[in-house]
């Protein structure tokens, strides 16, 4: 009596069902259909709504640039005020962190956060924020960035170049922020920024191109050392 062997099953197909080669193209879902994947929900602006008299005059237009206000000696109270004055402002984020601490109901655990806000060309601005999600932290420091822009005087300051171009500071200046000390002084054209990662971004972020930094203290603490940035460039302005 003869028996009939049966060639094995290709791999990957069973009795009665079609192969599966796989798990459908990337754009499509787990089933392998070429069903569409939803579209991703583009994050919506909130419209500003001035509440502050100064922020009626910026919207109206009575007041045009930041330098009038600092003058005036007004205080400003919204993010939106800034955002109307120099649209070109961006925000980067400069360092995060976690803050814990005992209570009597045990350990709490927030985010903290350092952004800077700046638009390359004469204006920088330093915030922190604290919450217990790291994207209110961050959205926190933000609004705060905003409300500390200061504008900061460019120039060239240095006695090897002497050009009128404005890409260094106009004359030495030295800040405080906590432990850390820091000096800027001006440097000819092409030097590049003389500084540490951090500091570097700071600074480029305000318009500098060409200068040396010294620094002493406790750098790597970005609290302080922003700080001391900021007491810095604000002087050029102030003195200048």
């Amino acid at each position: 009596m003869s028996q009939t062997i049966k060639p094995p099953s290709p791999q990957g197909q069973s009795r009665g069902r079609k192969p599966v080669y796989g798990r459908g193209p990337p754009g499509g879902t787990k089933d392998g259909s070429d069903r569409p994947r939803r579209p991703r929900r583009e994050p919506v602006e909130d419209v500003w709504i001035p509440k502050t008299a100064l922020g009626k005059k910026v919207e109206s237009g009575e007041i045009t640039s930041l330098e009038e206000i600092i003058e005036s000696g007004l205080r400003i109270q919204e993010a939106g005020i800034i955002k109307k004055l120099l649209p070109d402002l961006k925000s980067e984020v400069v360092d995060v962190g976690i803050v814990q601490k005992m209570t009597a109901n045990g350990q709490s655990t927030r985010f903290k956060a350092i952004v800077a806000a700046g638009n390359e060309n004469g204006y920088l601005g330093i915030g922190q924020g604290k919450s217990k999600q790291m994207r209110i932290a961050i959205e926190k420091a933000t609004s705060q960035a905003f409300l500390n822009v200061s504008p900061i005087k460019l120039g060239c300051g240095s006695w090897e170049c002497r050009c009128d171009q404005k890409h260094s500071v106009p004359f030495k200046v030295k800040g405080k922020g906590g432990s850390v000390r820091i000096e800027i002084i001006p440097g000819p054209r092409g030097l590049g920024l003389v500084a540490g990662g951090k500091i570097k971004r700071l600074l480029e972020l305000a318009g500098l191109k060409d200068a040396w930094t010294t620094a002493k203290g406790s750098t790597p603490t970005m609290g302080s050392t922003s700080k001391a940035i900021l007491d810095c460039l604000k002087q050029t302005f102030s003195q200048g």
